[in-house]
Formats: C-alpha cells, sequence, structure tokens
C-alpha cells in the first residue's frame, strides 16, 4: 500500500513539464562541462597546464564574470535531474513512460542505475555549490588525500582496489554501449548518422577514460602511491606520459567533446 502511495507521488510529480524541463536542463550543463573538459584536455596537449576534471571544469566557470549565477544555474539543473533519477529508482522505469512493474534482475538493474545516477548528479550539484560559494576544490587532490588516508591501512588499500574496479566496471559499460550503440534506447527518436556516430565515440571515449582511472586507482592501491588514484584528471595525464601522447590527448579531448554534444541530444531526445 505505502509503495503504491509512493508511486502514485512520483507518477504526480514528475507530470510536471516544469520539472521535466529543469531535468532536461542537467543533461546541457553535463554537455557544457564535458566540452570545457575536452578544452582543458586540449590545452594540456600542448604544453598548458590546468585539471582535467568536473572540478577544472567548474573552476573555469567560476573565473568568469557571472560565473556564480552560472553555477547556481547549474546546482539547480543538477538537483532536478538527481531527484528525477531518483523517481525512476522508485517507480523502477521511465517515469513518463508506460511500466510493467518488472520486480525481476531487469528491474532491479534499472532501478539501481537510476539510484547510481542520482547519487552522481546530487554529487556534481554539491561539487558545483562549492565553488559558487568560492570553497571548490580539485577533485584530483580531493580523491589523492582520501586514498592516502586508506592507504595507511591494509582494508583501505582493500577497498581501493574494489573502488578501482567498480570503475573499471563503469567504463566498461561506457564503451559497451557505445559499441554496441545501446546508447539510442535512451532516446526517444531514432537518431540519426551524426547523432549515432558522436555517441558511439562520446560513450567509448567516456568509457575509456573511466577505465584508465580505475586502473590507476588500483596501481595506487598497490604500489602505496596516492597521486595516482586522483581519478579522470590522473588518468588523462597518463596519456600524456605515454608515446605519442600528445595524439593520445587529443583524441581524448575529441571523445570528450562528442559526449559533450550527445548530453545535447539527450537534453532534448532523452526519454525521461
Amino acid at each position: 500500500m505505502a509503495r503504491n502511495q509512493l508511486t502514485h507521488t512520483v507518477d504526480r510529480v514528475t507530470d510536471s513539464d516544469l520539472f521535466e524541463r529543469a531535468a532536461r536542463a542537467g543533461y546541457v550543463v553535463t554537455g557544457l562541462l564535458h566540452l570545457l573538459i575536452a578544452y582543458i584536455v586540449l590545452r594540456l596537449a600542448f604544453g598548458d597546464g590546468g585539471n582535467a576534471d568536473k572540478s577544472g571544469a567548474l573552476a573555469v566557470f567560476a573565473g568568469e564574470p557571472g560565473g556564480p549565477l552560472v553555477l547556481w544555474f547549474a546546482v539547480a539543473a543538477f538537483v532536478a535531474l538527481a531527484l528525477w533519477r531518483l523517481g525512476e529508482a522508485i517507480i523502477g522505469g521511465k517515469a513518463n513512460e508506460p511500466r510493467s512493474d518488472d520486480d525481476g534482475l531487469s528491474g532491479w538493474f534499472d532501478r539501481a542505475k537510476a539510484l547510481s545516477l542520482c547519487v552522481v548528479y546530487f554529487g556534481l550539484a554539491w561539487s558545483a555549490a562549492s565553488f559558487a560559494m568560492g570553497s571548490g576544490e580539485s577533485t584530483g587532490r580531493r580523491n589523492a588525500g582520501m586514498s592516502a588516508r586508506l592507504m595507511q591501512h591494509t582494508g583501505g588499500k582493500v577497498v581501493l582496489v574494489v573502488v578501482g574496479l567498480g570503475i573499471i566496471a563503469v567504463g566498461g559499460y561506457f564503451v559497451y554501449k557505445g559499441v554496441t550503440k545501446k546508447f539510442l534506447e535512451d532516446l526517444r527518436t531514432g537518431g540519426g548518422k551524426l547523432v549515432t556516430t558522436t555517441g558511439v565515440i562520446g560513450y567509448v571515449a567516456k568509457g575509456s577514460v573511466l577505465a584508465g582511472a580505475g586502473v590507476l586507482v588500483i596501481v595506487a592501491a598497490i604500489r602505496a602511491d596516492p597521486s595516482k588514484a586522483a581519478g579522470m584528471d590522473a588518468a588523462i595525464k597518463t596519456l600524456a606520459g605515454l608515446p605519442a601522447g600528445q595524439i593520445l590527448l587529443i583524441l581524448g579531448a575529441l571523445g570528450l567533446a562528442a559526449y559533450g554534444i550527445y548530453c545535447f541530444v539527450m537534453s532534448r531526445w532523452s526519454r525521461m
């Protein structure tokens, strides 16, 4: 009875056009963040500095005139998208589509995926709010500090390995989704050649960077080197030290830019 009442409440709330537009705005901001990260990666390829992750992109916003206002808009958009994903986790499907009330493995997987995205977008909202208030910090530095504390204990190293494996799994899922073009199932339209190509490149690039970050977390735990566990920024900067590093960074920048552009497609055509 309580579950039916909760589901009914979610259905009623997600019927709001304003709520849906606010949630879709979350994809727009996500796209802008990835375009900025791609720009930072491109600068790294040619010898400039910067943090190639969400904190670096948010810092760019914060440093521009009117930046805090833009960041507060980002906070609102991320919170809206996080709440929308929470609603999907509760009802077990897309809020504005007929549901089969699938309580099998597939249904619970969809719930878990929606809940994970909810956590991700709440995290982005928190980061954007921190930069809007002038207290934002580098994600890489924070991750490295947390990893250093965990490495002081054997159990902490095990936790880091598990986290690394989890990040690799997420990255692998992104690559799989891109290669198989399953991301098209998230759209209300079939998608033309340009949309499909952008999605494939974007998902494979994003997944590859995430998987690389996961590998570095495991390496950091084994070698007791917190600097390796700095996340996306560390993974991207590791590419710079490889043979043909500049070319790899340029390709990575193009891939992340493609994912950012695909986020704009999601803002218009995503199934909600």
